[in-house]
């Protein structure tokens, strides 16, 4: 199945320091996968992206909800985001990891 994309927004993908250690250490095709993602992000926006049924895009339920969504980047593996409104529409990845949700409430501090 293909998607037709449109360009609607201007998106920088942004990484913690966090989020470039994690891809340092993850799988090379986690990584090349992230990379993919990043990329078509900033090409097509976010919004177009989330409608790519491969990634998984879906917001976190619990306490993280409405705050950090997350994509699938490989088996097992899933990068987590929140939106930052400027002039600029900024993802914000703040981690890529193995499904560890008690990791990424602490990030949150929630």
């Amino acid at each position: 199945m293909y998607v037709i994309l449109t360009y609607n927004e201007q998106v920088q993908v942004t990484l913690t320091k966090r989020a470039e250690k994690s891809l340092r250490i993850a799988p090379k095709q986690v990584a090349a996968g992230f990379f993919l993602w990043k990329r078509e992000v900033e090409e097509h926006g976010i919004e177009a992206i989330r409608k790519i049924p491969g990634y998984h895009d879906e917001p976190l339920q619990g306490k993280l909800k409405g705050v950090v969504r997350s994509v699938r980047l490989g088996r097992g593996f899933r990068a987590f985001y929140r939106i930052v409104e400027n002039k600029v529409k900024c993802v914000l990845v703040e981690e890529v990891n193995n499904h560890d949700y008690k990791e990424i409430e602490r990030l949150f501090r929630l």
